[in-house]
């Protein structure tokens, strides 16, 4: 009798809610009748959404780039080029520049070598031949380093090779690789080796050296031919390694040994109605002082800005870290949003930076979602505090329903705001379970008492 009455007792009391509190948002007399419950559908999240709120910004430093201001420096006042007057000579001066003998040609950076292999094909193709001979062709081009890439190989070193060099080279990187070493190599463009024409010619351009050996005629034509009105006093000039070589217009026209002078990489043709070879030489001397002056100033001005890179990139870091300690130590003002009730976790969720945050980003972000056993889907409130002084103790909770799954797409549209609380009812049947358990040691305790 005694037992029946205790537990009697204890259901009345868990009823008036006197033996277990469950958090719940209510509304009634009193201070919580100013509770204003607001279901959360399309046309209330616009409205939810239209109270001024800007998110804090990261600070300036995240948005810096080391390389985003300062540009090279000059290199200052050149001087101006010297200049002496010429009298008409006599006659030009011959200067040959000596035999050169360069030897086979030897593939450089930028060549372009064509490397066609075998294919199996039908009969028909292979008697053909024209539509194996396009699938087989595949060109490389000698990159800064002298080597090619090539697929299932890798890199191989052929810059400074002679073409049967090359061949030998890659027969063996194709034996190393177990792979069928059939094939022929040629070379599909000659961009390394070069000689440029300029002057008194039609068109002055960049003649490039090939397997066969480049001569001046050739050059010459190259070129569109000599434009020369005056051929008494034209020369050509040939500039080699430092030292000026000079062909008189009318003695190349009259030698012909003289127009098959062989050309080598690096020479400059000029040709030129002036009188004085010294002068050319020292104009020459002085192009090449200047731009080496031009080339240093811009190698120094490069090694100049690329510390003060650095230094920039080292400092822009430091902020940052600063910063992100500061965060780490919770000493930087944040806005937050508190979540409570049946969520995954209790905790405060940080407003983002630079981006507002919706309902989802905090229900599954730091929240760690709604257990399904516990929560009341139902039930989903975001309280928010009404910003009028006078109306300090307003509250207006937007509840979302989850029973229909649709409606969280809702959450990912509802923008929340600082001190909004984020609260998840609890199940009924989940109240009554911790009514029970908060119940059942004392009714054993009463049990045990009554029976003795």
């Amino acid at each position: 009798m005694r037992i029946l009455t205790v537990s009697c007792l204890a259901l009345l009391l868990s009823g008036c809610g006197l033996a277990y509190q469950s958090p719940a948002v209510r509304g009634g007399a009193g201070e919580a009748s100013k509770v204003r419950v607001v279901p959360i559908t399309s046309e209330s999240v616009m409205l939810a959404n239209q109270s001024a709120y800007r998110p804090l910004a990261l600070p300036g430093v995240f948005s810096q780039t080391a390389g985003s201001a300062g540009t090279l420096r000059g290199a200052g006042a050149l001087p101006e080029p010297a200049f002496q007057a010429e009298n008409r000579p006599a006659a030009l001066e011959t200067r040959i520049p000596p035999p050169a003998d360069p030897g086979p040609y030897k593939i450089g950076v930028g060549d372009v070598v064509l490397l066609a292999t075998p294919q199996a094909g039908t009969t028909v193709e292979e008697l053909s031949g024209l539509l194996a001979a396009q699938n087989r062709r595949q060109g490389y081009t000698v990159q800064d380093d002298g080597a090619i890439a090539i697929p299932d190989v890798g890199r191989i070193h052929i810059a400074d090779m002679t073409l049967e060099e090359a061949e030998a080279e890659l027969f063996q990187r194709l034996v190393e690789n177990q792979i069928d070493p059939s094939f022929s190599l040629e070379i599909a463009e000659f961009n390394s080796k070069k000689v440029s024409i300029g002057g008194a010619v039609a068109s002055p351009t960049v003649a490039p050296i090939a397997l066969t050996p480049l001569y001046l005629d050739a050059a010459l034509a190259a070129a569109g031919g000599v434009t020369v009105t005056d051929q008494d006093y034209a020369s050509v000039r040939l500039y080699r390694q430092g030292t000026l070589y000079q062909i008189p217009l009318s003695e190349l026209y009259a030698r012909s040994g003289l127009q098959r002078i062989q050309l080598v990489d690096g020479d400059s043709i000029f040709v030129d109605t002036e009188y004085r070879l010294e002068q050319a030489q020292a104009y020459f001397e002085e192009q090449i002082r200047i731009a080496e002056f031009r080339q240093k100033a811009r190698t120094d001005a490069l090694t100049e800005l690329s510390a003060e890179v650095t230094l920039r990139r080292a400092a822009l870091e430091e902020a940052r870290s600063n910063y992100q300690t500061q965060l780490d130590l919770d000493a930087v003002a944040r806005d937050y949003v508190y979540l409570t009730g049946e969520v995954g976790n209790q905790s405060r969720f940080p407003l983002p930076f630079d981006r507002q945050a919706t309902l989802a980003d905090a229900l599954y972000n730091e929240g760690g979602g709604i257990p399904t056993q516990t929560g009341n889907v139902r039930e989903i409130y975001v309280l928010r505090g009404s910003a009028d002084p006078r109306e300090f103790a307003s509250v207006t909770a937007w509840q979302l329903d989850g029973r229909n799954a649709a409606n969280f797409l809702l959450a990912t549209r509802f923008e929340l705001r600082p001190n909004d609380v984020v609260f998840v009812a609890e199940q009924p049947i989940t109240r009554w379970n911790r009514v029970v358990q908060q119940l059942t040691p004392s009714l054993l305790s009463t049990s045990v008492a009554a029976t003795r």
